[in-house]
Formats: structure tokens, C-alpha cells, sequence
């Protein structure tokens, strides 16, 4: 059985360009990634340069809460 304290979590990762600009006029959503950190390793929120397709770049995608 799994503890609710596992050190692996699922997060989420958000465009952060997308949320400010109300997603472009152009766009249908917001860019987002599912992955897992270890929670004992980065205790804080997690920021990755990531692929936006609605923004045709790449942007910096944070942690969301779930």
C-alpha cells in the first residue's frame, strides 16, 4: 500500500506566458506537462523551460497546484 508522504509526486507544469495574456486570440488553451519531482530533493516549486505549441516557443513552465 502506498503512503499519502511519498518522496515521488505527479505535478503539473504551466506555461506561464499563456496565463498573463489570457491565452492569444489565436490559441485554443494553455500549455501543460505532466511529470514527478522528488519532494526530499526540491522542496520548492518546480520551473522548466518546456515547449509551448500555443505559443510557438520555448517558455518557462511552472508548477501549478493540483
Amino acid at each position: 500500500m502506498a503512503k499519502s508522504k511519498d518522496v515521488r509526486v505527479t505535478v503539473i507544469l504551466e506555461c506561464i506566458s499563456c496565463v498573463p495574456n489570457g491565452v492569444n486570440k489565436v490559441a485554443r488553451g494553455i500549455s501543460r506537462y505532466i511529470t514527478q519531482k522528488n519532494r526530499h530533493n526540491t522542496p520548492n516549486r518546480l520551473e522548466l523551460k518546456k515547449f509551448c505549441p500555443y505559443c510557438y516557443k520555448h517558455t518557462i513552465h511552472a508548477e501549478i497546484k493540483k
